[in-house]
């Protein structure tokens, strides 16, 4: 079965080389023809489990739309060769060829086609090289964003935060959280913005910088609805617990299903948030005094025992 695929598959190309081929009588090759042959025998090499040829014939079908001024065509091919290098496992350099169709796209004017090519790109690369599979994601999100879809654009942006956050990357988790947040105050959808608030605090103070992280939530009073809501409450107390080094308050607020129900990379960064200082409760005032009366108590209880035993042995 192979071999007969592999035999179609070069009876195609010679067909794609004939087309290509001028003379006398023909003066300028037929590139749609030959695109054509060079695509047939990309399948039929796919097919045969020949994954290397198939990518070579996958880049002439390419080069021969460009020659044909067909843009679109040729990205397409371009991400075909892609493909092929991801089922040899050669990923960077799939990649590669991906941001090269994605381009392509653009040029060609179909912008969503080149967005949804670079999160292709990002899932191939992403348990590979997660600070590239960042910059893909942050690319398509920008390419959504221009054209208006800004739920797509979320989706994106999203997909990065949480890489960054999982690669200790805080700094630069807390601005692409921001410009999650900003958007989805544009559309009004404030639940969700809640939700970024607490991810921010949480990076936040990974990040050491209690300030940003109080500011953050004192700038969310302006979303409609935050102020009163249980997500601004939970965020008070653990600012509170933080600020007085009180390690049980944080892990209780952190251990709130509103903490832990968030996407893993967030709700670990709630159950593994440590407070400054080795986590020594600080006392109130009011257990201080109220310890002071215990102390005061069991002093003048003392003493009456002491009259007691005095006595005991009657007047005499």
């Amino acid at each position: 079965m192979a071999a007969q695929k592999i035999n179609e598959a070069l009876e195609h190309i010679a067909k794609a080389e004939k087309y290509l081929k001028t003379g006398f009588l023909k003066w300028k090759p037929d590139y749609d023809s030959a695109a054509t042959e060079y695509g047939k025998a990309a399948v039929a090499f796919k097919n045969a489990k020949q994954f290397d040829q198939a990518r070579e014939a996958c880049l002439r079908e390419a080069e021969a739309h460009e020659n044909n001024k067909a843009l679109f065509h040729a990205a397409k091919a371009y991400e075909q060769a892609g493909m092929m290098l991801k089922e040899m496992g050669r990923l960077p350099e799939a990649v590669q060829l991906i941001e090269k169709a994605s381009m392509m796209y653009l040029e060609n004017g179909t912008p969503d086609t080149a967005a949804i090519a670079l999160e292709r790109a990002g899932k191939l690369i992403e348990n590979v090289s997660p600070e590239k599979a960042v910059q893909l994601y942050q690319q398509a999100a920008a390419v959504f964003e221009n054209e208006e879809r800004l739920r797509q654009a979320l989706e994106m942006l999203g997909k990065a935060s949480r890489l960054l956050v999982r690669g200790r990357r805080l700094d630069e988790a807390a601005l692409s959280l921001q410009k999650e947040k900003s958007i989805y105050k544009e559309i009004e959808n404030y639940p969700t913005c809640y939700k970024k608030t607490i991810a921010q605090v949480l990076v936040h103070l990974h990040r050491n910088d209690y300030v940003a992280a109080e500011r953050c939530v004192r700038e969310s009073y302006s979303i409609p609805g935050f102020n009163g809501s249980e997500d601004c409450a939970a965020l008070e107390q653990l600012l509170e617990g933080y600020d007085q080094q009180d390690q049980d308050q944080v892990s209780e607020v952190c251990n709130l299903p509103l903490f832990k129900y968030m996407d893993n990379d967030y709700a670990k960064l709630g159950l593994t948030l440590v407070v400054p200082g080795g986590g020594i409760k600080k006392k109130s005032p009011n257990s201080a005094q109220d310890k002071a009366r215990g102390s005061a108590a069991a002093a003048a209880g003392s003493h009456a025992d002491e009259e007691e035993d005095e006595y005991s042995g009657g007047l005499c």
